[in-house]
């Protein structure tokens, strides 16, 4: 666990595929507190492994802000939601889910939510040409449902393929029980 934190880090922007890094765990945390790590945003130590952010456990990216009852954006930090809130992206009358206890609540019952983060860092002028945009809380419909076809492509062809793993597993089973199997 102490690795995550002492590892230099890469962020891959799903949207563009720029690489930004290597940066603290520090920084990349403060990317995401700070709305621009998105959901669908990937992050690395080495290049060539690429996790999305939100699995990130470490990221804290809990949340799913219900934009109508049919389309969420997340998951995400407490700090994407405050900023989303300063912004004017979302109101009090939105929910949240917390991913992790499947706990839904309306913003405005949250009052912690609109106190701002004091202790959240900003960069100087010079670092912003190396940091990624705050990422904006517009559902594009199109793109979401791409995104979605896409990972029950992706599902479906890894059920495919455990599916055939199990019958040629099963296939050798069968025929080492017909030649009288292994004996004890």
């Amino acid at each position: 666990m102490e690795e995550v934190f002492s590892q230099p880090w890469f962020l891959r922007k799903h949207q563009d595929g720029s690489v930004f890094g290597p940066i603290s765990f520090d920084q990349l945390s403060g990317w995401a507190s700070a709305a621009q790590v998105a959901p669908h945003d990937l992050v690395s130590t080495d290049q060539q492994t690429w996790l999305k952010a939100p699995m990130l456990a470490q990221l804290a990216m809990d949340w799913l802000v219900e934009v109508t009852s049919e389309h969420y954006y997340g998951p995400t930090t407490v700090g994407a939601i405050q900023e989303f809130i300063r912004l004017g992206d979302i109101k009090a009358d939105a929910f949240l889910i917390n991913s992790c206890d499947g706990t839904r609540r309306q913003i405005g019952e949250m009052p912690a939510l609109f106190k701002t983060n004091a202790t959240a860092s900003k960069t100087s002028a010079g670092d912003a040409a190396v940091e990624p945009a705050a990422a904006g809380i517009s559902i594009r419909l199109q793109e979401r449902i791409r995104d979605l076809e896409q990972t029950l492509r992706e599902e479906r062809r890894a059920l495919a393929e455990a599916e055939q793993s199990y019958e040629k597993l099963e296939e050798k089973y069968n025929a080492l029980l017909q030649r009288g199997g292994p004996t004890a």
